[in-house]
């Protein structure tokens, strides 16, 4: 499967669940990535790698630190299946991330991990309709921290997203 049929796939999953906060693991399932939670300390936030045995239809698995909050799950597992969407040829035998979502890929690779991971959580015309409501309104709606919707908030204006 190529990037443009991932991010159909992507597009057709949030189109039919439009009112957030979106379920991510669906998505990952969907895309034939199996999610799971793994024991690590709090500086590594997840990964995702083949893996024949855990893997999804698609060969790839993703893991997420079990100790951070429900907020942060949610953003790592999109990141990661932002890497996936996006970067699938760069996984190799797995990308980990950091706390800040730093695996030693390229700035550029990371910044569009989030961007991708930012549209998914954070669709831009929901967001764009709801600007009316606070901080703390929109991150329990869209079921992310407030720094992420304070981040997505700021690129509203710039109408640039992964996902139509």
């Amino acid at each position: 499967m190529d990037m443009r049929e991932k991010l159909q796939i992507v597009g057709l999953y949030m189109s039919m669940h439009e009112t957030p906060p979106i379920n991510v693991v669906g998505l990952a399932n969907r895309l034939g990535i199996k999610v799971y939670e793994a024991d690590w300390p709090s500086t590594i936030s997840g990964k995702i790698q083949k893996d024949r045995e855990k893997g999804g239809h698609s060969g790839f698995a993703i893991f997420v630190n079990k100790s951070h909050s429900r907020n942060r799950r949610r953003f790592t597992i999109a990141h990661e299946v932002a890497h996936f969407v996006l970067h699938e040829d760069l996984i190799g035998d797995g990308v980990f991330d950091d706390a800040l979502y730093r695996s030693g890929l390229p700035n550029k690779i990371e910044q569009q991990a989030n961007g991708l991971a930012a549209d998914i959580l954070m669709p831009y015309q929901i967001v764009q309709a709801n600007l009316d409501m606070s901080i703390d309104a929109l991150a329990d709606m869209f079921d992310v921290s407030t720094a992420a919707i304070t981040a997505r908030l700021s690129t509203v204006s710039s109408a640039g997203s992964f996902v139509s």
